[in-house]
């Protein structure tokens, strides 16, 4: 999804106000305020507070995808790849807490169809990198193969958005790319 120079403007400021105060001070009103432009400037360029948040959520997926593609084409074994995925998954959250507010969130997606599918997709497409990921380090005998690859997948992918959500519930109080270190070195002894 390709957004105008104003589109990315207004939703870096909706991620700069969810940082700040948090999703629920994300209305059309504060971004109009934080911008210096009428509230019917935003609408020109998004139908609703609901679409902003789908641009946020575009961004992240285009950030992933990039991501993705750095560990894939680093060339590294697959346990290495893990460690990788972990690392830079961290550092993003760590350097950009409001997209955590905003993915984590699951009261946003409720009573949104079009958010609700846009997260299923992108949790579903991260869940197939990390299953491919363990599939091919079991093929190569370096992750264990008494746990079945999708199980596995789960439980890493359940680990790392559980410490993220408390990193995020407990107001960012910890160092997360520190948890998430400590996090892998559990996980890389479970998968062994």
């Amino acid at each position: 999804m390709n957004f105008t120079a104003r589109q990315e403007q207004i939703i870096n400021v909706a991620i700069e106000l969810i940082a700040e105060k948090g999703i629920q001070d994300l209305t059309i009103k504060n971004l109009s305020g934080r911008i210096g432009i009428a509230e019917s400037a935003i609408y020109r360029h998004f139908k609703s507070k609901q679409d902003i948040l789908l641009g946020i959520l575009a961004l992240f997926d285009k950030d992933k995808k990039m991501f993705m593609e750095k560990i894939k084409e680093s060339g590294k074994p697959p346990i290495e790849q893990l460690k990788l995925l972990f690392q830079l998954r961290f550092k993003f959250f760590k350097e950009n807490p409001a997209i955590a507010s905003v993915i984590f969130s699951e009261e946003i997606f409720r009573n949104d169809q079009r958010l609700s599918k846009k997260i299923f997709t992108i949790m579903n497409k991260n869940q197939e990198i990390v299953f491919d990921i363990i599939k091919a380090g079991q093929k190569q005998n370096l992750i264990r193969k008494d746990i079945d690859t999708q199980e596995l997948a789960f439980i890493i992918i359940g680990a790392l958005r559980l410490v993220v959500t408390k990193w995020r519930l407990s107001n960012f109080a910890f160092d997360l790319e520190q948890e998430g270190k400590k996090l892998w070195n559990s996980v890389m002894k479970l998968i062994k």
